[in-house]
């Protein structure tokens, strides 16, 4: 099988090694070095340029406590009405047609004609003293309900899942915005000298709208 030979660039790539890597850039990597063992203020007392940080550590509008926040967005995960969020008149209303009213003029995915209405198969109690809502398919979750905060304020008028969850962490259901994760870091700064002020972390492998965010 003959092979379309690459462009010279590339075929040069192809020949470095590491080593051809860490040579190049060594003097880059030992002033990296000198700097980070200085510190700030000692690298400013030795004549060396040093730039302020914009992504250093500073209070927000108000005191927080929290150090660090772990974000888990389960793509694929049950509805909010099978969970937190009780829809008796819904529930009351499962099989009809869905109201003319509430679909004219809007676009829905993979849905044609009118749609019947479907209502949560789960009961519905309180719990905690501060009465959250909770199906009984997450019992475990009742135990710890005055720990939670429940948000069902809510709302988007993006009909399909990947724009409706890139608009939750970025606030544009395209991609290519910054992330929550963008926004907080740029907001408050953060503790880390040398390492990221926050991380994604995938679990498809695909889409940018699935996985795991930790900040």
């Amino acid at each position: 099988m003959n092979h379309r030979p690459l462009p010279l660039p590339l075929e040069q790539l192809r020949h470095r090694t590491r080593r051809h890597f860490l040579h190049d850039v060594g003097g880059g990597i030992g002033a990296a070095a000198l700097a980070a063992l200085l510190g700030d203020g000692a690298a400013t007392a030795a004549g060396v340029n040093t730039v302020v940080n914009p992504l250093a550590p500073h209070p927000g509008h108000f005191l927080g406590r929290a150090k660090r926040m772990i974000s888990i967005h389960l793509t694929g995960g049950p509805p909010q009405m099978d969970l937190f969020d009780p829809k008796p008149v819904l529930s009351k209303r499962d099989g009809e047609d869905c109201p003319a009213d509430a679909i004219k003029g809007k676009r829905f995915a993979f849905s044609r004609g009118t749609p019947k209405l479907l209502g949560s198969l789960q009961s519905f109690a309180q719990y905690g003293q501060s009465g959250i809502w909770m199906s009984d398919a997450i019992p475990q979750l009742h135990r710890v309900a005055d720990e939670l905060c429940v948000i069902r304020s809510m709302n988007s008028d993006q009909f399909n899942h990947a724009p409706a969850e890139l608009f939750v962490y970025t606030g544009s259901p395209r991609p290519g915005r910054p992330s929550l994760g963008s926004w907080v870091t740029y907001g408050l700064g953060s503790e880390n000298e040398n390492l990221p002020g926050y991380v994604v972390l995938m679990s498809s492998g695909t889409l940018p709208n699935a996985g795991v965010n930790t900040f």
